[in-house]
C-alpha cells in the first residue's frame, strides 16, 4: 500500500503530526482494516432496507447467550471512576481546547467529530492541541495579547477524544489512491502521537466511538485498539472506550457492544439528537407512525425516549459500566441575564432527570453550565464517583416501546419547519467555513441537529404531514418557499461576504438533499465535497 498526503503543512507545526512514521502507521490501519470497514458499512443498508419494509427492529436471537451471560466489562481505571461532569467542544482551535480542559468538568470530550468541521487544518491542529495539551505545554496567545495556558490550581479534565464515525472519507489522506477513512486518520494520529504522554501522565488514552449501528462494528473497533497497542508496545486493554448509542439498531444491541469492547470498554452514551436522527434515517419511508412532531417537542420524556434511557442505564450497570447522560444544548447569553436564568433551569432539570434515573454524569455543552451539572449529580452522589451500584433490576424493556415512535406528545408544524429549515442552511453555512459547533438561537448545535433537521423535512415531504398551525401539507413546493424565506432572513443577518461564499452553498445544497427522491444518509458527506 501506498499512502499519500495532499497538504503537508495545512497549519503551522503540522509536521510534528505528519510525520513519516505517524504515517505508516495510518497506512498499517487501512492495510490491516479497511476491507473490513467496507464491509460493514455495505451491511448496513442491507439491514436498514430490511427494517423499513417491515417496520421492525428486535433485539437479536443470535446473541441471546451474550444477553444472558454473567459477564462484565474490564475494572476502569481511576481517571474514569468519576465522570458526573463532562465539557464537550471541538479540540481546535488552541483557545477552545484550552477552556475546556480548565472548565472545571471532570472529563473532556475533545471532539473530531459532530462538533468539528473536517478541514484539513483542524484535524491536524485537533491532534497537535491533544498532543501539547497531553505532555502539559498547551498555551495559547491572542492576536490582542492575552494569554490562555494549562492552569495549576484544579486538575484539568480527563481527555476522551472522539474520532470521526467509520463512515467518513478524508479526502487529503489517500491510500492506494483511494481516500483514507476519516476515523483511521483521526485515531492513527491522535493514537500515535497522545498514546504514550497520556499513558506516562496516567490518563488515557481514552476515546469516545460514535455512529455505530451494531456490534460488529463495535468488533472491528476493539481490532483496532489490539493492533494499535501492539504497534506501539502498549499494554494490551490500556485503551478505554466509550460508545455513543446514537442509532436505533444499537440501541437493540447495548450488551453486545459492550461485550465486544469488554476488555477496553468504558461506557455507554444516550446520544439524543443523533439518536432521532437515525430514527427518521431508519424508517423514513416506513409508514406514518414513524413521522416525529417538531423536534423541539420530543422530549426526554416521550415513552420511546424513556425506554431507551432507561434500557441503557440498566445495561451498563449491570456490566459494571458507566452510563453517561446527554447533550443540554441551551447555552447562557452573558449578556442577557434572563436568557441565562432560563437556560440554567432547564439544564438542571434535565440533569436531574438523568442523576435520578441513575446515570454517572452528562454533557454540558459550555463551560458556564458546569457548576450546574455538577450540582446536580453532587446531590444524588455524595461522595461516591459514580452510582454504577445501582443495578434497575426493574426495569424492562421491550422492542415495542423503543420503536413507540407514535407516543412522542407534539405537533407537526409550519412552525418547526421553518425552524428545521433555518437551522439546516444555518449551521450548514458555518460547518462550511470551518466552525463545528455554533450557537443558534441560545442553543448549542453540532452536527446531530442539522442532520435531523433536514432528515425530518425529508421525511415530512415523502409522508405528505399535514402541518397542525396551517393544515398545508408538506410538499416540495412549500418546502422550496420555505427554504427561500429561511435564506433571505439569513442574507439579513450575516456578512454579505459570508453569505455569498457560505450560505448561498449551504442553502443549495440543503435544497438538493431535501428536494431529492432518493435520501442522503449524511449531509456532511456532500457537505465535505464542498470544503476546500
Amino acid at each position: 500500500m501506498a499512502i499519500t498526503v495532499t497538504d503537508k503543512a495545512p497549519i503551522g507545526r503540522a509536521d510534528e503530526i505528519l510525520t513519516d512514521e505517524a504515517l505508516a502507521f495510518v497506512e498499517a490501519l487501512h492495510e490491516r482494516f479497511a476491507a473490513e470497514r467496507n464491509a460493514r458499512l455495505a451491511a448496513r443498508k442491507a439491514r436498514r432496507d430490511e427494517a423499513a419494509s417491515t417496520g421492525r427492529l428486535d433485539f437479536l436471537p443470535e446473541t441471546a447467550d451474550i444477553r444472558a451471560g454473567d459477564w462484565k466489562v474490564a475494572e476502569a481505571p481511576e481517571p474514569l471512576l468519576d465522570r458526573r461532569v463532562e465539557m464537550t467542544g471541538p479540540a481546535s482551535p488552541a483557545k477552545m481546547a484550552i477552556n475546556a480542559l480548565n472548565s472545571g468538568a471532570k472529563v473532556w470530550l475533545a471532539d473530531m467529530e459532530d462538533a468539528s468541521s473536517p478541514h484539513w487544518a483542524n484535524v491536524v491542529d485537533s491532534v497537535l492541541n491533544l498532543r501539547d495539551a497531553a505532555k502539559g505545554t498547551l498555551s495559547y496567545t491572542s492576536p490582542e495579547g492575552k494569554e490562555y495556558t494549562l492552569r495549576t490550581d484544579a486538575p484539568l479534565a480527563v481527555v476522551v477524544t472522539r474520532p470521526r464515525g467509520w463512515h467518513m472519507e478524508e479526502r487529503h489522506v489517500t491510500v492506494d489512491g483511494a481516500p483514507a477513512i476519516g476515523a483511521l486518520v483521526d485515531f492513527g494520529l491522535h493514537f500515535f502521537h497522545v498514546a504514550k504522554p497520556l499513558i506516562e501522565s496516567g490518563r488515557g488514552p481514552y476515546y469516545y466511538l460514535p455512529k455505530m449501528e451494531n456490534h460488529l462494528e463495535a468488533r472491528l473497533w476493539n481490532e483496532v485498539f489490539v493492533f494499535a497497542q501492539d504497534y506501539l508496545g502498549i499494554p494490551q486493554g490500556t485503551v478505554r472506550a466509550t460508545v455513543l448509542i446514537e442509532t436505533i439498531p444499537a440501541a437493540f444491541e447495548m450488551d453486545e457492544i459492550l461485550y465486544e469492547l469488554r476488555d477496553h470498554a468504558s461506557g455507554l452514551n444516550a446520544g439524543r439528537w443523533d439518536y432521532l436522527f437515525s430514527i427518521i434515517k431508519f424508517f423514513r419511508d416506513a409508514g406514518e407512525k414513524f413521522t416525529l412532531p417538531d423536534r423541539a417537542s420530543v422530549a426526554m420524556t416521550a415513552p420511546f425516549m424513556r425506554a431507551y434511557t432507561e434500557l441503557l442505564v440498566k445495561t451498563c450497570h449491570h456490566r459494571g459500566a458507566f452510563a453517561m447522560g446527554g447533550m443540554a444544548a441551551f447555552i447562557p447569553n452573558r449578556k442577557e441575564p434572563e436568557i441565562t436564568a432560563a437556560a440554567i433551569e432547564k439544564v438542571r432539570a434535565d440533569k436531574t432527570r438523568e442523576a435520578t434515573d441513575g446515570f454517572d454524569g452528562s454533557w454540558v455543552a459550555h463551560p458556564d453550565l458546569v457548576a450546574t451539572c455538577r450540582e446536580v449529580f453532587d446531590a444524588v452522589l455524595g461522595t461516591r464517583p459514580n452510582q454504577v451500584d445501582r443495578q434497575r433490576p426493574e426495569v424492562t424493556v421491550t422492542a415495542d416501546q423503543l420503536l413507540d415512535i407514535s407516543s412522542a406528545e407534539g405537533q407537526a408544524t409550519e412552525a418547526g419547519l421553518h425552524l428545521n429549515l433555518y437551522v439546516a442552511v444555518a449551521y450548514t453555512a458555518v460547518w462550511l467555513s470551518g466552525n463545528g459547533a455554533v450557537a443558534i438561537h441560545n442553543l448549542m448545535e453540532d452536527a446531530a441537529t442539522a442532520e435531523i433537521s433536514r432528515s425530518q423535512v425529508w421525511q415530512q415531504i415523502n409522508n405528505r404531514v399535514v402541518l397542525a398551525d396551517t393544515g398545508n401539507t408538506v410538499t416540495r413546493e412549500l418546502v422550496g418557499q420555505i427554504l427561500s424565506e429561511e435564506t433571505d432572513r439569513l442574507r439579513g443577518e450575516v456578512d454579505p461576504t459570508a453569505f455569498s461564499t457560505f450560505y448561498e452553498p449551504a442553502s443549495r445544497l440543503i435544497a438538493d438533499i431535501v428536494l431529492s427522491e432518493d435520501y442522503t444518509d449524511f449531509l456532511t458527506t456532500p457537505a465535505y465535497e464542498l470544503v476546500g
